[in-house]
């Protein structure tokens, strides 16, 4: 059976040593190497003969952050999926993360069986969202004035509700009967106009305004 590859990005290496331990013991998962910081990422990623599907990444490192690290991957590395796993639980640094493109974001005090969910989760749908996160979330769009659902046009709730499922933005292209590069243009748009970075984003906009249930 093959294994989902997992790269953990942390300087503090006996949480990291302890970390690898615990996921390659959930089945379907295998850490293929671990780097202190986001420069040494970037050096293991180009020098590892396999590469990760997932990064669980720390916040807080010396040399380059999380953030920084995070900016690069989505802009060298946009199809790889980040978890931030952070002992941060500050709002504001879990809204930051998220609308960067963070694929979801739990604390370190989670649990073996939240982690595996997150990892099973990030797979299968692209993106974890956690309570954490849905009430960080929830509470920025409630703390601000957004550009009310009624402004949306009809083939936007569409594909806002179609972001929504477990459809890659392929087959969400094909279910509209649309090009790929016009879905694209589509999801800019609603991140535009909504103020996110990310599908969690549209999806947790989606459920505020309960175009979704």
């Amino acid at each position: 059976m093959m294994s989902h590859k997992i790269a953990i990005v942390d300087d503090h290496l006996l949480f990291t040593g302890a970390l690898e331990d615990m996921v390659n013991n959930f089945e379907g998962y295998e850490v293929i190497f671990r780097a202190e910081n986001g420069k040494d990422f970037i050096e293991k990623l180009k020098e590892s003969e396999e590469q990760p599907e997932i990064v669980l990444l720390d916040l807080n490192m010396p040399i380059m952050d999380g953030f920084e690290t995070l900016d690069w991957i989505k802009i060298n590395q946009p199809k790889l999926k980040v978890l931030i796993l952070s002992m941060n639980d500050d709002e504001l640094n879990i809204i930051k993360a998220v609308r960067n493109g963070a694929n979801g974001y739990l604390l370190k005090n989670t649990t073996p069986q939240n982690l595996k969910l997150a990892l099973d989760t990030s797979i299968e749908s692209g993106f974890y969202h956690s309570e954490l996160v849905s009430n960080a979330l929830l509470h920025s769009v409630n703390a601000k004035v957004q550009k009310p659902f009624g402004e949306l046009k009809e083939q936007e709730i569409k594909f806002l509700k179609l972001v929504c499922t477990e459809l890659t933005y392929k087959e969400i292209a094909d279910e509209m009967c649309l090009s790929p590069k016009t879905i694209d243009g589509y999801r800019q748009v609603l991140f535009d106009k909504l103020n996110v970075k990310s599908r969690v984003g549209l999806v947790l906009f989606a459920m505020h305004q309960k175009i979704i249930d």
